[in-house]
This record gives C-alpha cells, structure tokens and sequence, in this order.
C-alpha cells in the first residue's frame, strides 16, 4: 500500500494474514481444483462411448446392484444418465481426494506452522489466536467452494441435467468444507501437528467405512446419515437430487468451524486443550543410532496407514467371491463391466489383480508423506541436533528412505494378508502366496515415488510431497485420462501402471519390474547427491 507521499505502509494485520495462508496454499490447491474437474469431464464427456450399446447400462446397471459392487463404488443412481454414471464411478474418489487434501492442508498452515513458531511473528501483532486461526480456516475452504463450483460447471458443460450437476457439485463443495472444520478443530484439540492429522484422518476413514456398510447392507443403511460421505450419497444427484442431506451437511460443518473458532480461544499457543503429557517417564527405545531414530519416527504413523490399508482389502477379501460368482452366472454382465473399465473382474485372480494395481496409490502416498514430514523436521529444526552430530548427511538422508522403504513393505504385506484372509473366510481359494505376490507386485512403482519424493528432498524440498505423488496418483490418472479420451499408444506407457501385469492373474514381469526399480534408484541416488550439496534448511 502507498501514500499519497509514495511511502510505503504495510497492510492491514489481518488481510496480511489472509494473503499468507493463501500463498500456502495455492500450489497444492491449484493442483487439488484441477484434478476435481477433470476426472468428472473425462468420464461425462466419454459416455456415450462406453455406453453406446442400449444393453450396456441395464447390465451396468444390474452389475451394480450387486451389494458387495455397492459396498464398494457406492450405490447406483440414474446409471442410464451422463451424469449419474460420473458420479458412480468417479465421485466417491474425487470427494476422498478433496477430503485428504483439505484435512492435510489445514493441519499443515495452522497447527504445523504454529509448531515450527513461525505464528509467534502473527501473533505479536493486534491480531488475536482466534481471528489466526479463523482467517487460515477460510482460506483454506475457498478451494473446496471453488472445486464444487468446478464439479458443477463441468458437468453442466458436458450436457448433464442442471439440477444434479449443482447438487452434485454442492455435495463435493461442502464435504471438503466439513473436512477443513474437522481438521481446524483437532489442531486446536491436540498439541502437535501429527496427531491432530491422525484423528482428522480417522474421521474421514471411519466416515468412508460407515458409508460403505450403509451401501452394502440395506439394514444398516441409516449409517449413511452419521457418515459425511453417505450425506453426499444420500443427494442421490440426476435422481431425488435431494438438498436435505447437504444441509445437515453444511449445519455440521457451520458447528465444528465454530467450535474450532471457539476453541483456539481457550487455549494457549503451541498447546492445544488436550495438554502434553507432562512428567513421563524417558523412552529411550530406538534412540541408539540415526537409523533406529528413523525407525521410531515411522511406527506411529505406520500403524495408522496398516489399519486403514488392512482394513479396507479386507473388505475386498470378504466381496471377492460375491462380485465374482455372480460376473460367473451373468457372462454378458462381465462384458459390459469389461467395456465399463472393469477387467478381468469375473476370476477371483482378475478381481484381485485389479485392485491390487491401486494399492501403488496409497502405499507411493505413504512413502511421499514420509519424506515430506522428514523435509518439515527439518525446517522445524528437530534434525538440528542429528545433524551437529558426527553423521554423514548421506547417512541422515539414507536412514529416512530405508525406514520409508521398510515401511512401504510392511503396509503391502498387510494388503496381501487382509485379501487372502477374507478370500479364505469366505471360502475362496486364493493361496497366501497368489495374494502375497499380487501386493508385491505393485513394489516397483511404490519405489518410483519414494525415489521421485527423495530427489525433490534434495533438490526442491517444497516439493517433495507433490513430487512423491506423481508416478503413482499422476500415473494412475494419465492411464484413465488417456483410455478415456482414447490417446496414442505411447501416451498411454507413459503410466508406469500400463506396464503393471496383473498378477496373481498372470506372472510378474520381472523386466519391467527391475526397469522401474533401478530408475527409482537412480532417482533416490541424485536427490541424495542434491541433499549433500544444499543447506540444512535449503
């Protein structure tokens, strides 16, 4: 701001606030937004392709009537529409995509930056904790409103009806709303960043669970009211298009974002109103050398990431059987699921093997996050110490990948056992190896991320998560982008999943398996050449 005298003046405490969280968050939002709209334009405007025999949705249709596929791609609405098959096959995944961002988002510019002290300089001003934190709460939820509008805008341009591409849109709008009030409550509940993203992150996994039994078993459907993903499932858009469960939406997330304000209130900075544990006993486990340290850093986390994974192939193992002895009875169903995207889906190995391929997803997200929260104990400080110590940065940076590596072993194993287990208990007859080397077999392109996520960590540490995400997220979507829109040959191999055999279906494909292990490796090798070269906080 100037003066008439062309002095300068600084701006208004609190817009200046507004414009530093906004600034946070704009790489990452811009990314969230487009992704949002995109996968919805994709599937909308490739309809009628995919559906071009008058047969295809009544056996879509009937396919998804299957309560084991409603368990697991929600229930089917207006399938015989654009509109209602986009929100079938892509809304639960773009709602859990805008979810994880927003709750990831909110815990990084309030709790995280107030941990780091970097809101000690914020609240020296006139500027109290609760308008902080309000004012980084709203600029966090302008990109779920703006994803919504987007959601909306695409399918309305894709020649959907405008009453569901509107509901549609405020449902996805206000579940990213809800999620930014659940994460700004727990940063003002917990002490520290990690837990308060914890019990944000159950919240989301036990609202997604409660939906999916609510879809699967009619007579528990009334869970879908306790869960924000079975409100947004209850509008029923290009059907009911009903606003009732948006606005028990909105009336939640109004109550939590208040209480959030409320709470930041009464309590100190850098606590929250659960108080540290105070007086414990020392844990001196894992503290004998860097490595053990990198070990300890990853039990926590790692235990939450084994129980959603488990829990969640788990309930693949237990609806293997169902979906596919019924794709068994009904061969003209398998064919339409096959042209529907669906593959292979009518053996048990088929069924697996495919949705093993989307383990990569949250395993490479896994070891993303890893090496984004080793970049934020950094420039937290908290590796200050390790790094004064005789240790090589090479063995500080090694020591993080070989626990992030470990770490993405362990949560594919879990995936392994938990199908082969529910498989068996239902009677199945996959073997504990066939569903071992199905989990395995998805290592190669896990590895790409942790090499991508490490490189960026030694040349470009901002954008370590983001880069982390690409070869699986970003591989994942350039394969539906690309057999969506119908793209050359060669646009499609550029996915690291369109070289993925699908085992246990077929055998492992050892060539490419080491092709994409060694250029993880060279990844790992240069962003450890970067890290050994910048400074500690670079």
């Amino acid at each position: 701001m100037t003066t008439a005298r062309g002095l300068s003046v600084p701006a208004a405490p609190g817009r200046a606030i507004t414009g530093l969280a906004l600034r946070q968050l704009r790489r990452t939002g811009l990314i969230v937004l487009g992704l949002t709209a995109a996968m919805p334009a994709l599937v909308a405007t490739t309809y009628d392709s995919v559906m071009a025999d008058p047969a295809a949705a009544d056996g879509i249709a009937r396919l998804a009537g299957n309560p084991a596929i409603r368990t697991l791609f929600g229930e089917p609405v207006a399938l015989d529409r654009a509109g209602g098959f986009t929100v079938w096959r892509v809304g639960t995944f773009v709602a859990v995509l805008l979810a994880a961002w927003a709750i990831l988002a909110t815990t990084r510019i309030t709790r995280g930056e107030e941990d780091a002290g970097r809101w000690d300089v914020l609240l020296a001003s006139r500027v109290p904790l609760p308008e902080v934190a309000a004012r980084h709460l709203a600029a966090v939820m302008i990109v779920p409103v703006a994803a919504g509008g987007a959601v909306a805008a695409v399918l309305l341009l894709a020649g959907t009806e405008p009453a569901g591409a509107v509901v549609h849109g405020a449902g996805i709008g206000l579940l990213g709303l809800f999620f930014v009030a659940v994460a700004g409550l727990a940063a003002q509940v917990f002490p520290v960043r990690a837990s308060a993203t914890g019990a944000a992150v159950a919240v989301l996994g036990g609202g997604l669970l409660a939906r999916m039994i609510g879809d699967g078993l009619t007579e528990l459907g009334w869970l879908r009211w306790l869960s924000p993903f079975g409100l947004l499932a209850l509008t029923e858009p290009y059907a009911r298009n009903d606003v009732l469960p948006l606005l028990v939406l909105l009336a939640v997330a109004v109550v939590l974002g208040g209480a959030a304000i409320v709470a930041a209130g009464h309590r100190d900075v850098r606590g929250g109103l659960v108080a540290a544990a105070a007086g414990r006993r020392s844990r001196l486990v894992l503290l004998g050398s860097v490595e053990a340290f990198a070990v300890r850093r990853v039990l926590r986390p790692l235990t939450g990431w084994a129980l959603g994974v488990g829990a969640y192939y788990l309930l693949i193992g237990f609806t293997t059987l169902s979906v596919t002895d019924f794709l068994t009875d009904n061969p003209a169903f398998a064919a339409e699921a096959a042209r529907a995207g669906f593959t292979a889906l009518g053996a048990v190995e088929g069924f697996t093997a495919t949705l093993f391929a989307l383990l990569a997803l949250p395993v490479g997200g896994f070891t993303a996050v890893r090496m984004s929260a080793f970049v934020a104990a950094e420039t937290g400080r908290q590796l200050t110490l390790s790094a004064a110590q005789p240790v090589s940065r090479f063995r500080l940076l090694a020591a993080e990948v070989a626990a992030a590596t470990g770490g993405a072993v362990v949560l594919v194993t879990v995936a392994g056992l938990a199908v082969w287990a529910g498989i068996a208990a239902t009677g199945g007859g996959l073997t504990l190896l066939a569903a071992l080397a199905g989990a395995w077999n998805t290592l190669p392109i896990v590895l790409l991320s942790l090499g991508a996520a490490t490189c960026a960590t030694g040349w470009t540490p901002r954008a370590a998560g983001v880069a982390g995400s690409m070869p699986a997220t970003g591989g994942f979507l350039l394969l539906v982008i690309a057999d969506s829109v119908g793209a050359p040959a060669w646009v499609r191999e550029l996915s690291p999943f369109a070289h993925l055999a699908p085992v246990p279906l077929a055998g492992v494909d050892w060539s490419v398996a080491l092709a994409m292990t060694g250029l993880a490796v060279a990844l790992a090798t240069a962003g450890v050449a970067g890290y050994r070269r910048r400074d500690l906080h670079g």
